[in-house]
């Protein structure tokens, strides 16, 4: 795997693991070194690789290996328990000539580089004491004998250097210092000094500031960012820059991945500490642990400048800034604008010719190259449509090397290059020619520029007009005024049938809303009026009688002619009271005065209640098949909290129209409902989102996913509709941690070849794209990128004054759904004629109907159907 991909961390991390059970240490040890070269490694991995060299070292000059390996492993990361294995394993070469010195200057690295730890630093002083205690034991005289004056001025020294690094640490904020102060106070002989008892208070103090912050970092879970960030403030308020320093350290060490922590912390140290080793070896640390992120580069490239490193070394960094892998083909024109700066400032233009500007021109054409061969290939774009490089390229040779043929050539090239309709671009060409080049070219340059102009002529004509008012003569006035009349003429003409076009389109698309309102207008009234018809109400009654009690699956989908059709008596006929409902027969002891209901379109309707819109959330995208939605949807929700009702929709047939509304007691179940979206339910994904008044608040939209670029995030389309999520796990797991994979399906749960994979960081979504794009899974081709979904359209809004093309229902603030199909019901579009059955069952003509009418029936509205239902 290693040999596909170098980059695979997590493979690096299973090959040290697996080489280290099997005892394989050569091996091991260049597993773990190739590892350094690309990554910086955690104190657990560093900690492991020094223990094994230290059981194998036991010559002077394996000793020196080990050196080098514990100065290596320093450089990483600031960890304490790196500092104190590495100052403990100096004392056992104290035996060698300087032993004693070498162990006292790692401890004062040591000191000096994690010495402030609150927590851990105590540890390291404890050490470094010991060891200079067990020095002294060496120097006491034996039992009995007196000191020369040799050993007593030896002696006395080293009292003072034990003493002395008691009063360094009491000065110091750390945990537990008052157990360090007792045990001071135990050793030494002499009174405590002022200075230092006053120096001890005042860290006592500032430790207290310090401990609500170090709590927070121990009940917080990894990666703590918020907590480390609130110590950082803190700590830059106090401005003490060795603190801030080893706080940034300590949020690094547990946050190496995160690109704007390493952008903060190097920018305080070049603004403040400005220290070169300090510095350049952040920046290092930085690009190392995130080399996707271009900023980082950047940044390392004006640090290394501003330090005078060698030429050498600084393009030695920009190429390995080129191959780092970036996400974005903006990323390598922002890089090469970088480097491009740096070497335009090393030149000396006072000088004709010079090797450095050579070498500055010599980059420029390669960098438009590589845009558009390798950045091109690898994106379908180069990253800089509006040639930025080029422009600046055109720049310096104008304006620092006086070769205004050279600009001009730059400049043709960019016209070339789609540019030429955009009048922002000829407008910076002609201030560059104005600047530097004569009257000749400025003017070919906007009489071209008015030619060619689509987005702003006007502007264009007018700097025209302008030049030729101050520098032109009558022909060339005269010439500017009539080609600018022509082009603003055809532009008018162009921009009338454009509008001509759209009101066309925009009266035709009126039109269509008008006959779908009409349909629906008539589909509706054709319902009613097939509804109310009295043989079905009389039958309606027989059903009632029949088949109380059933269950809504049972009821049958088509009446089943009874002995009751035909004629029947006027005086058992019903009387109705409105569209909505009907009084009881007035006669007759065999109906009961009050009737449950026998399907649920005798269920009264029931008004939506906006002001529990915080409470309710919407449900849609239901099976229309679900039997029972009201107990199916109770029992799922239950677990988010109390359910006060489930309003399910249902059409005038009784049959569920997919989605309801389901309310609860308190506002937080509402919130955590929401997090059942996308839910399977019965093979189909169930959407759940706030409950909300469309007609309030037109702009509402309801997306759970990111629509901006997500760079830890991969989207993966060209899957075979086979594919499990399990099975693309398996593949994208290679690459790095997959925290989660989301296959996307349609309405009714059937994938779409598409896929998003959520990585653990972008380093690993960066590697996964170079190594999956193009994979063949199942026989289909994959195509891999980063995720960076298109904006969602906004849909228009109708017009002030128009009434909605769809008219929204009494169920709620979402109307009837989505799946409500504006058609002519197939009643009406057999007939010719529209017929009503008369109260007594007999068909007769419609009153609106005569012998000569044509064959297209009346449209009627709803007044009408209800006169013509309730006429007798």
């Amino acid at each position: 795997k290693l040999s596909i991909n170098a980059f695979d961390y997590n493979c690096h991390l299973d090959l040290i693991k697996l080489l280290r059970q099997e005892g394989e240490l050569v091996k091991l040890r260049r597993a773990r070194q190739k590892m350094s070269e690309l990554f910086p490694l955690t104190e657990e991995i560093w900690l492991d690789w020094l223990k094994d060299e230290i059981k194998m070292a036991s010559e002077i000059s394996e000793r020196e290996k080990v050196y080098e390996l514990f100065e290596r492993a320093v450089k990483d990361y600031i960890c304490p328990e790196i500092w104190l294995e590495y100052a403990q394993y100096s004392i056992g070469g104290i035996g060698q000539e300087g032993g004693i010195e070498k162990v006292r200057s790692i401890f004062e690295r040591a000191l000096t580089a994690v010495g402030l730890h609150v927590t851990k630093g105590t540890a390291l002083w404890e050490a470094y004491r010991e060891f200079e205690n067990a020095i002294l034991e060496t120097a006491q005289p034996a039992p009995g004998s007196i000191p020369s004056p040799e050993q007593q001025q030896v002696l006395c020294s080293q009292l003072e250097k034990i003493h002395t690094l008691f009063r360094r640490q009491l000065g110091i904020p750390l945990l537990d210092m008052e157990a360090s102060y007792a045990e001071y106070e135990e050793w030494s002989e002499e009174p405590i000094p002022e200075t230092t008892i006053k120096n001890y208070k005042k860290a006592l103090q500032q430790l207290e500031k310090c401990k609500p912050y170090e709590e927070a970092l121990l009940g917080a879970e990894t990666p703590k960012l918020a907590e480390y960030q609130a110590y950082i403030d803190f700590e830059m308020k106090a401005g003490d820059p060795a603190r801030i320093q080893l706080i940034y350290e300590r949020a690094l060490a547990e946050n190496c991945l995160v690109p704007d922590l390493w952008a903060r912390y190097n920018q305080y140290l070049d603004r403040q500490l400005k220290v070169k080793e300090l510095v350049l070896s952040a920046h290092d640390r930085a690009v190392r642990n995130c080399p996707w992120t271009v900023g980082l580069w950047i940044r390392y490239l004006l640090a290394m400048e501003r330090h005078r490193v060698e030429h050498s070394i600084i393009s030695e960094i920009f190429e390995k800034a080129l191959n780092a892998g970036f996400i974005q083909a903006t990323d390598y024109v922002e890089i090469w604008q970088a480097y491009l700066d740096y070497l335009r400032r090393r030149v000396d233009f006072t000088q004709d010719s010079s090797k450095e500007l050579e070498e500055l021109r010599s980059a420029f054409a390669r960098a438009v190259e590589y845009l558009k061969q390798e950045v091109e290939e690898r994106f379908s774009e180069s990253g800089d449509p509006s040639c930025t490089i080029m422009q600046n390229w055109a720049r310096v040779e104008a304006r620092l090397c006086n070769n205004m043929q050279k600009a001009r050539e730059l400049w043709d090239n960019i016209m070339t290059k789609g540019n030429a309709k955009y009048a922002n671009m000829w407008l910076e060409y002609y201030n560059l020619e104005r600047a530097h080049g004569d009257t000749q070219h400025c003017r070919k340059a906007l009489h071209r520029a008015v030619q060619c102009t689509s987005d702003y002529p006007e502007h264009v004509c007018e700097v025209l007009l302008t030049l030729e008012r101050i520098e032109g003569t009558l022909e060339d006035w005269d010439a500017a005024v009539q080609k600018t009349e022509n082009r603003l003429a055809r532009v008018n003409e162009q921009r009338a049938k454009a509008a001509e076009k759209e009101a066309a389109l925009a009266k035709q698309e009126e039109e269509r809303a008008e006959q779908r309102k009409q349909a629906r207008a008539e589909k509706k009234a054709s319902k009613k009026a097939k509804k109310t018809r009295i043989g079905d109400k009389r039958k309606a009654d027989e059903d009632d009688e029949s088949e109380w009690g059933q269950e809504e699956a049972e009821l049958p989908s088509k009446r089943i002619r009874g002995e009751g059709d035909g004629v029947f008596p006027e005086e058992d006929m019903e009387v109705e009271t409105g569209l909505f409902g009907r009084s009881e027969k007035p006669d007759g002891p065999a109906i009961p005065k009050e009737k449950a209901p026998s399907s649920r379109k005798d269920i009264p309707k029931v008004f939506h209640d906006s002001s529990k819109d915080k409470v309710t959330v919407f449900v849609s995208n239901l099976s229309y098949t679900m039997a029972e939605p009201e107990a199916k949807l109770r029992e799922l929700f239950g677990s988010c909290g109390e359910v006060v009702e489930i309003r399910a929709v249902f059409n005038n047939k009784g049959t569920f129209r997919g989605y309801c509304y389901v309310q609860f007691r308190e506002e937080e179940a509402a919130r955590q409902a929401l997090a059942l979206d996308r839910t399977a339910v019965e093979g189909r994904p169930m959407f759940v989102s706030p409950c909300v008044d469309k007609n309030k608040n037109p702009d509402f939209k309801v997306f759970r996913y990111s629509t901006t670029l997500e760079k830890h995030k991969l989207f993966i389309s060209g899957l075979p509709f086979s594919c499990t999520k399990e099975e693309l796990e398996e593949v994208c797991k290679a690459h790095g941690n997959v925290k989660d994979i989301r296959l996307v399906t349609n309405r009714a749960g059937k994938p779409k070849g598409l896929a998003y994979v959520e990585y653990e960081n972008e380093a690993q979504a960066s590697q996964a794209v170079l190594k999956m794009d193009g994979l063949t899974v199942k026989d289909h081709v994959i195509k891999v990128m980063i995720s960076n979904p298109p904006l969602r359209k906004i849909p228009d809004r109708p017009e002030p004054g128009r009434a909605s093309l769809a008219p929204r229902q009494i169920y709620g603030a979402r109307g009837k759904g989505r799946t409500q199909l504006s058609m002519m019901p197939r009643a009406l579009q057999r007939q010719s004629n529209p017929v009503a059955k008369a109260e007594n069952g007999m068909v007769q003509n419609s009153p609106a109907t005569s012998s000569d009418s044509p064959a297209e029936p009346k449209k009627m509205s709803n007044a009408d159907f209800a006169k013509m239902l309730l006429k007798k």
